[in-house]
């Protein structure tokens, strides 16, 4: 269902929230997380797709649901800057394309934002997997204990922000991989908070690839990335 722009964002009223969601080839996840966006909307919120040069519909696709589409060189890190650069919003939210923000998202981050404390922190949603296997169960445990003692969330749990935060911490770096564990790191642990309310990412990859499989690439990945292995170099493990 096509979405009208006037859901996402008021004509002519500056946002206090923008929506950046960087995309590559993702006209298959894409529409159901742009409807959840726009159902919880109440017009003060900007959604800017970053695509990084898709070639099935996904930017069509992006501003027929009401999107301002972007254009970047691909790598999410890139992309994840681009958009920032773009927004005009007081608040970033950064989202990957295949995760749909649960009920009451809008409220949580609503809150959140009009807090005068979390000005200088930084918010994720929980994690959640749209499968019903006990594996998906094991895995979001595993990622809650690794978000509250390691304070290290991932970019599939969004990242809420204000925009002066953002800047003085100096944004997105363009990596190839690891840009989401490189800025939660300058955030820091104890300026970290998690929203109760999931974001619920696509499990495809998880059941294409094996989820032992794939969540022991991703720890070998992020601790190559700890040991000070370039990002580039542990890129290519990781694809």
């Amino acid at each position: 269902m096509d979405i009208p722009r006037e859901r996402l964002q008021k004509p002519g009223v500056q946002p206090d929230l923008s929506i950046v969601i960087p995309a590559l080839n993702a006209a298959a996840v894409l529409p159901e997380t742009l409807g959840a966006l726009a159902a919880s909307s109440e017009g003060t919120c900007e959604v800017l797709v970053v695509d990084g040069g898709s070639s099935d519909g996904t930017e069509e696709i992006a501003e027929r649901h009401g999107a301002r589409v972007v254009a970047s060189a691909p790598g999410r890190g890139l992309q994840l800057s681009e958009g920032a650069s773009r927004a005009r919003g007081r608040w970033l939210l950064f989202l990957h394309a295949d995760t749909v923000p649960g009920e009451g998202w809008s409220r949580a981050v609503s809150g959140y934002c009009a807090d005068p404390a979390s000005r200088e922190r930084a918010a994720a949603f929980r994690f959640a997997l749209d499968d019903t296997a006990p594996a998906a169960r094991r895995l979001e445990a595993i990622v809650a204990w690794r978000t509250a003692a390691l304070g290290l969330p991932y970019g599939d749990q969004g990242l809420l922000i204000s925009r002066a935060f953002y800047e003085s911490l100096g944004g997105y770096r363009p990596l190839s991989l690891m840009e989401d564990v490189d800025f939660v790191r300058r955030i820091g642990r104890r300026r970290l908070d998690v929203l109760d309310v999931a974001a619920v990412t696509s499990a495809v990859r998880y059941r294409r690839s094996g989820y032992l499989r794939r969540s022991g690439r991703n720890l070998i990945c992020l601790g190559l990335y700890f040991l000070g292995v370039p990002p580039g170099a542990i890129a290519r493990i990781y694809r």
